[in-house]
């Protein structure tokens, strides 16, 4: 009557396997464990950071595909990467770096000195369209290679900050055979590779099998969708299709908080967010008319209201996070009487028509509406253009604007301001004056006396309308670790990421 030991025994070991089974996660979530897909608000433009001035191509392929001589934490401190050591001279204006051994590029080609010095010859030649050109790349008055593992830059003047500035996107390395087709197959010595773009829907890196260090990399394959709608953004979380939404809209972030699937990190950036003006348009090229909007801007209002209030009202082209940084904020403050007063003054027939044209980012499409009530209010019409990330690429940053929402996310790229050529125009004898003072000084404390002199020359001309100093807000899936808090430069170091 009672059952045998064996089909005892058998019942036990099918009820267990039954139990882990249900314990255990289904062969596809354990595959997509492996991998990683990451949400950016605007698809790159090109994969060759060292032409492209978008932000979103540093966050595809910086670090990933593509590495330079150092690298930038997440602290903001730099560190070796393809050198493994480097000096100076006693001047500051030679440094010497010595390349790590046994690097490749994802061909199989060996990375040597000449690959380094043909990739910065390159970006300092004419035409050249690199982001650091001004301030990195024009101060090289040589590159030295005494053999195939040493690097020597001789700088026409020193640079507190050159470390920083070759681990920025405009310095990486390129295959010197590829890279003429850098911006749609680039061939770099990251831990990832290219598998394939599809544009308009994502691009698909891979695990690189030439990568030095083969078992550094957790993660097989990262998969990056652009989606910037706020709506569409919280439906791919919801549905579980985004396992790390970076740069998230904030107003939005509250949303996953209570979600148990999510971690939800703000942390800060070296961003400057900014009404931009085009000094080549009637009346933007008065000063006048210039502190008229900037007095029209309630910028603590803006911060609440279109960024949950996660964020710092700033005066210049400065960052809370840079070392160095003047509080300026105050010296426009908001007042609207002030604004329709200085109008006046510069002799402008209200209403003054201006259009005002918006990215595809959040802050934008929602920063848009906030801004023109305020201009409406001192008798500015503002008329809104959305533009895709393209068309801002080859409209209001070729300089075919009136008015732009952007926020400039590059460390210490005051420079920009020394380039007339530069999207909006701005040209002052006094300020590339102020520059050059700066760059050539070998004094620490006089160093810091005239970047708080550039600081406010710049406020001081109004030059554009700076509102906020941004917190990143984003939002991860539980177990992913390795994710940045902090953003000293916007790049996502996949390398160092790995699924608990």
């Amino acid at each position: 009557m009672f059952p045998s030991r064996p089909f005892i025994l058998t019942c036990c070991l099918a009820c267990l396997a039954l139990l882990l089974a249900a314990l255990a996660p289904p062969a596809q979530a354990q595959a997509a464990r492996r991998g990683l897909s990451v949400n950016i608000s605007l698809e790159p433009d090109s994969l060759d950071p060292t032409s492209s001035s978008g932000a979103s191509v540093a966050q595809v392929v910086h670090t990933t595909v593509l590495e330079g001589l150092m690298k930038v934490e997440e602290n903001g401190a730099t560190t070796p990467l393809l050198a493994q050591s480097w000096s100076q001279d006693k001047d500051g204006k030679a440094y010497t770096f010595q390349l790590r051994q046994g690097v490749r590029f994802h061909d199989g080609s060996p990375l040597d000195a000449a690959a380094v010095k043909f990739s910065f010859e390159r970006v300092k030649a004419p035409g050249s369209t690199n982001k650091a050109r001004r301030a990195l790349f024009d101060n090289i008055v040589r590159i030295d290679i005494p053999d195939p593992h040493t690097v020597v830059l001789v700088l026409a003047r020193p640079d507190a900050n050159l470390l920083l500035r070759l681990g920025e996107s405009g310095a990486v390395v390129l295959h010197p055979d590829s890279a003429a087709r850098a911006a749609t197959r680039p061939v770099g010595t990251g831990p990832y590779r290219l598998q394939e773009w599809v544009p308009g829907r994502h691009i698909t890196l891979v695990k690189a099998d030439t990568y030095r260090e083969p078992d550094k990399a957790r993660i097989d394959r990262v998969t990056f969708r652009f989606i910037h709608d706020p709506a569409q953004q919280e439906a791919v979380v919801r549905t579980g299709e985004i396992d790390l939404i970076f740069n998230f809209a904030t107003h939005n972030v509250r949303r996953f908080q209570g979600d148990s699937r999510y971690h939800v990190l703000v942390g800060t950036s070296g961003g400057k967010g900014l009404l931009a003006f085009n000094h080549r348009r009637a009346p933007l090229d008065d000063v006048r008319v210039r502190r008229a909007i900037t007095h029209a801007i309630d910028r603590e209002a803006f911060i609440r209201n279109v960024l949950e209030g996660r964020g710092s009202a700033i005066g210049s082209h400065a960052s809370p996070t840079e070392p160095g940084y003047v509080h300026l904020a105050g010296q426009y403050p908001y007042d609207p009487e002030r604004a329709r007063a200085l109008l006046q003054e510069a002799g402008i027939k209200l209403p003054l028509q201006l259009t005002l044209s918006l990215p595809p980012t959040p802050y934008a499409h929602m920063g848009g509406p906030v801004l023109a009530a305020y201009l409406a209010k001192v008798g500015i019409e503002v008329k809104l253009e959305k533009l895709s990330w393209a068309q801002w690429l080859s409209g209001p940053f070729r300089g075919q604007f009136d008015l732009t929402l952007i926020n400039h996310v590059e460390p210490l790229d005051y420079q920009i301001y020394v380039d007339p050529q530069y999207y909006f125009g701005y040209d002052s004898a006094a300020f590339r004056d102020l520059i050059q003072r700066h760059a050539s000084s070998a004094n620490a404390r006089e160093r810091q006396l005239l970047f708080a002199q550039l600081q406010r020359h710049l406020a001081n001309d109004a030059v554009n309308a700076w509102i906020f100093a941004p917190q990143v807000a984003t939002v991860a899936r539980k177990g992913l670790r390795g994710v940045w808090m902090n953003y000293p430069i916007f790049v996502h170091d996949v390398a160092a990421m790995w699924w608990e």
